[in-house]
């Protein structure tokens, strides 16, 4: 089945993150596919802020490939940019299997980049942008 958030505008974000966490409780891999400037960080901020992350620790990591941050209740949260990587060994050596066997929050940006190393268990979702500029969420389950 198919799933679909709207997010309207930004000030809708917050609101669309927390449906999001409701309705994909139990997955700890989410693989968020979109193009440049469609809002993955951004979607990624306001999830971290749902889950009670400061909203100043969370940024790209562009440069650094994986951040890491806590959250309310002081769990790790996981963030992956793969924008960068050219080759799979770049996402191994950093450890990458031990950050998706760990059970804690995975949010992956570009995990095209890394398709051969997802587990079966990842959560793929896409941010797509809408005609009016506004974004919608899809994923299956």
């Amino acid at each position: 089945m198919e799933h679909r958030i709207e997010i309207p505008s930004l000030a809708d974000i917050d609101l669309a993150a927390r449906e999001f966490l409701r309705q994909t409780e139990g997955h700890s891999i989410i693989a968020f596919h979109a193009p440049m400037g469609a809002g993955k960080t951004t979607f990624t901020t306001a999830i971290c802020r749902a889950l009670g992350v400061r909203e100043d620790a969370v940024s790209s990591p562009s440069f650094s490939i994986v951040n890491e941050y806590r959250t309310a209740s002081g769990e790790p949260v996981y963030h992956f940019d793969f924008y960068r990587i050219e080759k799979l060994e770049e996402a191994l050596d950093i450890g990458f299997y031990d950050y998706v066997d760990s059970g804690y929050l995975c949010i992956i940006e570009w995990p095209e980049k890394i398709e051969d190393l997802l587990p079966e268990e990842t959560l793929v979702a896409r941010i797509e942008v809408l005609p009016d500029n506004s974004r919608a969420v899809y994923w299956e389950d």
